[in-house]
């Protein structure tokens, strides 16, 4: 069994743990993962680019090549193999947790719990939510599943057709120094440039496989394609920005526009802004499932990509080998 058929099975079953079982309450190895980071700060922290780009390294440096070591030792077992990539796949991949913590507050925002909805919202992302009505909450909802969409599913997918279980541990990591030390606040502002920069590389491919995958499952493609070219430049975020817009326009409502983060108010262009509506409670769920066949998609497009690319490479190989081999017969 070839590195491409090994890396398609297992993360098939990789996505099909995510979605039946979702992430585990505790011993998450995210969370074991960020528990390192925080003690690899420790000892690095200076309010200096040098060394923040020295953590990042470290990080996402030592997540690639656990990676590529599990990998080395597992290459003689092709169930081995699938298993390590379906492991590797399943911990990375966050799209259950991602639906179920935006349908909670959905459902509690139809049931009219503001203040139930309110409080779980800062397990699905950092906005301030004493400040947002009901349309406000539900529009961070929205918004949170688009760029998450990206960043806890396409992304990794991507990554992971491209360098297998080195690529899905190191896009993780990334992703996670991100959320970690890659905001503007006085302590991070330097020590986490490196981390956001490499962020915002990482997810770029990820980004705009999202974008083109929600234009083609979701319920208005032109829109989502009108909305994607017009309005994604404007945000702040070079990944964010294609896939909210995306999202916005597939889905016909506006995202964007001021939010409150930290105590810091922000006023962000509006997405969608000539063509959609206000985000309603309602809206939760028809991003919950066009995040669902996004990731699905995602997943048949990547795995399709890897074996059609590793396909093409051995054939090359096989063309040059009996080319110079000819050459060698007439020339003996």
């Amino acid at each position: 069994m070839g590195a491409d058929r090994r890396y398609a099975y297992g993360a098939a079953a990789g996505l099909l743990g995510d979605l039946l079982l979702g992430d585990p309450r505790r011993g998450h190895p995210v969370a074991v993962f960020g528990r390192a980071v925080a003690g690899v700060e420790r000892v690095l922290w200076r309010d200096h680019r040098g060394w923040g780009a020295l953590h990042a390294a470290v990080c996402a440096g030592g997540a690639v090549a656990l990676g590529a070591a599990a990998t080395h030792a597992v290459r003689r077992s092709p169930a081995a193999s699938v298993a390590l990539t379906a492991a590797a796949a399943w911990a990375v991949v966050g799209g259950t947790s991602l639906v179920r913590e935006a349908r909670t507050i959905g459902h509690a925002l139809e049931a009219g719990d503001l203040e139930g909805a309110r409080a779980r919202l800062p397990h699905l992302c950092g906005r301030d939510p004493q400040a947002l009505d009901t349309d406000g909450v539900a529009r961070a909802v929205v918004e949170s599943v688009a760029e998450n969409t990206s960043d806890a599913v396409v992304g990794a997918l991507v990554w992971g057709a491209v360098g297998g279980v080195p690529g899905l541990l190191g896009f993780r990591a990334v992703n996670t120094l991100d959320a970690m030390v890659g905001h503007r606040s006085p302590r991070y502002r330097r020590f986490g440039w490196a981390s956001a920069r490499l962020d915002d590389v990482a997810g770029w491919p990820g980004a705009r496989l999202t974008a083109v995958l929600a234009a083609v499952t979701g319920d208005d493609p032109r829109g989502a394609v009108r909305a994607w070219r017009a309005d994604a430049r404007r945000h702040p975020s070079p990944n964010a920005g294609p896939v909210e817009a995306s999202f916005a326009g597939a889905l016909g409502v506006r995202l964007g526009g001021t939010l409150s983060y930290g105590g810091r108010v922000e006023h962000r262009p509006v997405l969608n802004g000539e063509r959609g509506r206000t985000v309603v409670p309602q809206d939760i769920e028809r991003a919950a499932r066009l995040s669902r066949r996004v990731g699905l998609l995602a997943l048949g497009v990547t795995v399709a990509a890897r074996v059609i690319t590793a396909r093409f490479i051995t054939s090359r190989v096989v063309t040059a080998r009996v080319a110079a081999a000819g050459s060698k017969g007439r020339t003996s």
